[in-house]
């Protein structure tokens, strides 16, 4: 009697946890949702050298946005005839604050090198997105105005849709298989490719780098400096706007509230890490990065590791030791190495 009970008990909790990812995935894709448009991609240039072909691209990620991106492929892989025969796994790369595509070039071969169809976009406000084409300046300035606005989501969001709406391009390509997508960025692109992965079943493997963290425990355990720091423009801005002073964890929040809803509560890595599973995951993180505390980390850590229960096998956490914000050349390995153990046929 007991073990029955102990059962039922077990499959209420599992359905009772299917049900709130569906939610949860159900209640942050109408927040970004917008109205789609065609995609009317075009090939802005193409080149080769070393036995790959290196091609740039744009498309239209809604009424107001076109989105660059650059693909690296080995240039036998794309010949028509090797196009009529198989079709190529792919993997996209995103960038960190202050990044562009440009600066994934050497992954993005190293990739093609494996035999992926490697890809780079710039996020918003990032690249030939903003005004000056480098830094982070036009970034912070859009966070600013959806502070003011409430309209857009530049603070990550947006660009998780561009990702999905990227994907919706990949799938239209003949040497694409649309069933072998995977995804990795670094710090906010590390944060971006969690966010999609959570609510886009088409990324078949995930590799978030230095970006999977507990924006609540950051903002509970005052952690969370090193985070805003990324933003400070903006954040101190509006801080004065309120004349609130210099900004706390307080204002934080309310900042968070307006600029990137739930981030800190139902949309934290906590509960958007496991909703990834059963699919392959790898986290690459820091011993001592102040922008992903180590214990936050852990909370999602612990969450996905219930998720993936039945296939423990499909999740691996590489923590760097004494290593802050960035990833080493052998963490980088790693995850091509786990790309290429899950996305290869």
């Amino acid at each position: 009697m007991t073990r029955r009970n102990f059962c039922a008990t077990g499959l209420l909790a599992t359905r009772m946890a299917q049900s709130a990812s569906t939610d949860t995935r159900a209640a942050f894709l109408k927040m970004i949702d917008r109205p789609r448009v065609p995609l009317s991609p075009e090939i802005a240039s193409q080149n080769k050298a070393d036995g790959l072909e290196q091609s740039r691209f744009t498309y239209a990620a809604d009424a107001d946005q076109r989105v660059p991106g650059i693909v690296v492929r080995s240039a036998a892989a794309n010949s028509k005839q090797a196009s009529a025969n198989s079709k190529q796994a792919a993997v996209i790369v995103l960038h960190g604050t202050g990044g562009a595509k440009e600066g994934q070039i050497p992954l993005l071969r190293q990739f093609a090198g494996e035999g992926f169809a490697a890809i780079a976009i710039d996020g918003r406000y990032h690249g030939e997105r903003s005004k000056q084409g480098s830094g982070s300046s036009d970034y912070q300035a859009a966070m600013l105005r959806t502070w003011e606005t409430g309209k857009e989501h530049p603070f990550l969001y947006d660009t998780v849709w561009d990702v999905m709406r990227l994907i919706d391009y990949l799938e239209t390509l003949p040497g694409i298989d649309s069933d072998r997508i995977g995804l990795t960025g670094f710090s906010k692109g590390g944060m971006e490719t969690y966010l999609t992965a959570a609510v886009d079943p088409r990324v078949a493997v995930a590799v978030p780098c230095i970006g999977v963290q507990s924006f609540r425990w950051a903002l509970d355990h005052d952690s969370w400096q090193s985070r805003a720091g990324t933003f400070k423009v903006a954040l101190d801005t509006a801080a004065r706007q309120r004349n609130a002073g210099a900004p706390g964890a307080e204002f934080l929040r309310t900042f968070y509230d307006r600029v990137a809803p739930g981030i800190y509560s139902e949309f934290d890595g906590p509960a958007m890490l496991p909703l990834i599973a059963p699919r392959p995951l790898l986290t690459i993180n820091g011993e001592i990065d102040p922008r992903t505390p180590m214990p936050g980390l852990q909370l999602c850590l612990e969450a996905a590791k219930k998720a993936y229960a039945t296939h423990p096998e499909r999740l691996e956490s590489i923590i760097e030791e004494k290593t802050g914000h960035a990833v080493t050349p052998a963490a980088r390995d790693a995850a091509v190495a786990w790309f290429v153990k899950w996305l290869k046929p």
